[in-house]
């Protein structure tokens, strides 16, 4: 089993499809808006990037949006890759472990359960795990629950 070290097409395709690109202003223009499960911070722009650079308000052009995802899923890559360490594992489960960290948050993984059971090479015990992870403030999100099974499902196909 390879250890994948980038992002595969699928991952990327799974991250940009489940963190959308709303409020496209047109005109090559994207807009902030809030959190989902918040209604407010933190404030979002493109394809799920945050930061204290963006508030309410901000306007980015396409191309900036592409930069912070590029580099948000370069960060991600090498997190992942290093709360790996030398675990076996596929380009799938790689993306998919990917996806997960850039919505959740790197040390969510690393603390996970879905994590200590991949390192143990209990991969369908793992991929069983992302569905836990569908919830956003205390409430169940039907959109993190459809995502989390498409991770798991990008986690269990076979190199």
């Amino acid at each position: 089993m390879a250890t994948p070290r980038s992002l595969g097409a699928a991952g990327a395709r799974v991250i940009k499809k489940w963190e959308g690109f709303k409020k496209d202003l047109g005109g090559g223009k994207v807009q902030s808006y809030p959190d989902p499960a918040t209604g407010g911070a933190p404030w979002t722009i493109g394809w799920g990037s945050t930061g204290p650079d963006i508030k309410k308000g901000t306007i980015w052009t396409h191309a900036q949006a592409q930069k912070r995802f590029d580099d948000h899923v370069a960060q991600f890559s090498a997190e992942v890759a290093t709360i790996l360490g030398k675990a076996p594992t596929t380009q799938g489960q790689f993306d998919a472990l990917v996806s997960f960290a850039y919505n959740l948050g790197s040390e969510s993984l690393r603390t996970s359960t879905l994590m200590r059971m991949h390192k143990a090479g209990e991969y369908a015990a793992a991929a069983g795990q992302f569905g836990r992870w569908n919830k956003a403030a205390g409430k169940v999100m039907n959109g993190l629950t459809s995502r989390r099974a498409e991770e798991a499902a990008l986690y269990g196909a076979k190199a």
